[in-house]
């Protein structure tokens, strides 16, 4: 039986006995108009939105394309009605139709007359059996959200890309082979994923999409990138990964870009990312990167993920130390011989991974031991080979405690005051950086018990706080009343749990509790829809709350390395937007740990491979 065929059986609708009534019936136009019910539509009426998500659909009920017209028994009812209001409402008053999600159903085609529905501003048919969509879907001029992913398209009619309005438009996993240069004619959108394709290029009508910030191109078959993607002036995520990609166009155009993934692909040396000033994540695992360019390192000052395991990179250079934020440094399964002594003092460098190299200079026992072992005995290598009074800047540094003044802060729009031995701030510094409009604040490494209170004057303006390496115990409620912020670092303190209010920061991309005294995940993490890196190593989770885990659809990276977990959910592996996920140094006995170094892909592949028959 196809899974066509299974959708069109189901169990009898509004049965008390849905769940487990094992009788089954055909599903048939008649019977999915049923699913349409009366109380549906006055909803759909009042609110402007209608929901038929999951309801075993095997085509869409034909009330639909008419949800603003009234049939013959409305009419009637409408008469005896007209003088009365019905629980305070007059129920024949409604909303036009803007939002429709017909997602997780079997749909296998959609009606001409859709063109009916000219006020929708988002449709969702995710998940369903589509193989193709009319070209009356270009009558939605006022479409701002489409999500058409998880069917199987081959291709687009030339009217869809009328859809002029568009700001999200969702393709991944289809069957599709070409996009025509008609996509430039989406001169609104910001956000594309053509992911799980069978592209072999990208149109390069692409370069016209200058309001794009998010582009999703991968699991896909390109060879090449078109030069006109350095076009894309305020790109901020760049995924290319799972392609068979062996050369790029240079990308320094693209000063805005934040995240670039290219794991997976054919490349045999860096890409050039000269100029990319505000890169912060580069991911070139599973590539044959012999060595690193040095001149490459120039201008990634605020580089903080580093991810090239699985090439074939022979050596690390010294310069390694320009990568000044650098917290995340991924360098398994390479031909590593050596490390250089400069990587010792990295000051925020969090988690180093080094397993399968050949290294000779550094014993096992100190790599096993973690990264903070590992860095100390570089830094005590570099004083006993005589180093200490070189002079290098980059290296090692001590300064007095000097506050800013405003005119610094307002040139960078940061206050910086890490490794300073602080134990408390004046409010007065927190007032001149309000003054000088400072976006980031860096207050990490020193030995503050409590958050300053002068702190709050920029809890509406700062996209990124750093309070890392001091001795907090508790955050206060007003921080999470940061609304811009993206980035939150709070490792190595003694942190037991968050403020419920955490919730609201509904842009947060990146939190990184490591090195605290969690005992589990806190609840108001799960709310962070923007979340898409987790760091929670070296805490004291037990479990791993895979129901809380799923809510973060955008996860990209969640490390739980070296806690208490003693099993790992099959059902985590469902979790396939995962690009990096760590999960060694825990006591569990699967996956075991040949399977942990086949990286990402390889444990997810496993854990699904585990759920049981009836959960799939």
């Amino acid at each position: 039986m196809s899974n066509f065929e299974k959708c069109r059986y189901r169990r009898p609708p509004n049965s008390h006995l849905r769940r487990v009534n094992p009788l089954f019936h055909i599903q048939n136009q008649e019977a999915d108009s049923k699913e349409l019910s009366s109380h549906i539509i006055k909803l759909a009426w009042k609110t402007g939105r209608l929901n038929l998500s999951d309801r075993g659909l095997a085509s869409v009920p034909e009330k639909v394309w008419q949800i603003d017209q009234l049939d013959e028994a409305e009419v009637r009812l409408l008469e005896v009605r007209m003088d009365r209001d019905v629980d305070g409402d007059k129920w024949w008053e409604h909303e036009p139709l803007t939002w429709l999600d017909l997602s997780l159903n079997c749909i296998t085609e959609i009606s001409p007359k859709i063109r009916n529905l000219v006020t929708l501003t988002v449709l969702n048919l995710h998940k369903n059996n589509l193989d193709g969509v009319p070209a009356e879907l270009g009558c939605l001029t006022k479409l701002t959200c489409l999500n058409l992913s998880h069917n199987k398209l081959r291709t687009l009619p030339p009217a869809f890309f009328k859809l002029c309005e568009l700001r999200s438009l969702q393709l991944a996993h289809n069957q599709l082979e070409d996009v025509t240069d008609d996509v430039g004619d989406f001169i609104m959108l910001e956000n594309l994923d053509i992911s799980h394709n069978c592209l072999s290029t990208l149109p390069p009508g692409i370069g016209f999409l200058t309001r794009l910030t998010q582009l999703d191109a991968s699991h896909n078959k390109l060879a090449e990138i078109p030069p006109d993607i350095v076009s894309l002036r305020v790109l901020c995520k760049l995924d290319l990964s799972d392609n068979q990609i062996n050369l790029l166009p240079p990308l320094g155009d693209l000063r805005k870009l934040e995240v670039l993934f290219l794991q997976h692909n054919r490349l045999v040396n860096l890409p050039d990312v000269t100029g990319c000033l505000a890169l912060k994540e580069l991911h070139l695992a599973g590539n044959t990167i012999k060595e690193i360019d040095v001149e490459v390192f120039e201008g990634l000052s605020r580089l903080r993920v580093l991810n090239l395991r699985d090439n074939t990179l022979t050596s690390l250079p010294e310069e390694i130390s320009a990568f000044q934020l650098l917290a995340r440094l991924d360098l398994t399964n390479n031909h590593l011989t050596m490390l250089p002594d400069s990587l010792g003092f990295l000051p925020h460098l969090q988690s180093v991974q080094l397993e399968g190299n050949p290294l000779r200079s550094v014993r096992r026992d100190i790599i096993q031991c973690g990264t903070t072992r590992l860095l100390r005995f570089l830094r005590e290598r570099f004083k006993d080979e005589g180093n200490v009074n070189t002079g290098s800047d980059s290296l090692i540094s001590a300064k007095e405690v000097k506050f800013p003044d405003r005119y610094v802060m307002r040139n960078s729009r940061a206050l910086s005051l890490a490794m300073q031995e602080l134990t408390e701030i004046p409010d007065s510094v927190f007032q001149e950086a309000v003054e000088a409009e400072v976006t980031s604040v860096d207050i990490s490494k020193n030995k503050l018990k409590e958050v300053p209170v002068g702190l709050k004057r920029l809890t509406s303006r700062i996209t990124e706080l750093n309070l890392s390496c001091n001795a907090l115990s508790v955050l206060p409620f007003e921080l999470g009343l940061s609304e811009n912020l993206l980035y939150l670092d709070l490792q190595k303190n003694s942190l037991e749990d968050l403020p419920q209010s955490f919730e609201s920061l509904s842009r947060l991309r990146e939190l990184v509790i490591s090195f605290n005294k969690f005992s589990e995940i806190p609840d108001c993490v799960y709310k962070l829809t923007s979340l898409e890196n987790l760091i929670a190593c070296d805490n004291r989770l037990t479990a791993i709350d895979v129901s809380g885990l799923s809510q973060l659809r955008r996860l990209a990276t969640l490390h739980l390395a070296n806690n208490d977990i003693s099993h790992v959910p099959p059902e985590l592996g469902n979790m396939t937007q995962l690009k990096c996920l760590e999960l060694t140094g825990n006591s569990f006995r699967q996956p075991r740990h040949a399977i942990l170094t086949k990286g990402t892909p390889g444990v997810l592949s496993y854990l699904r491979d585990r759920i049981p028959h009836n959960q799939h």
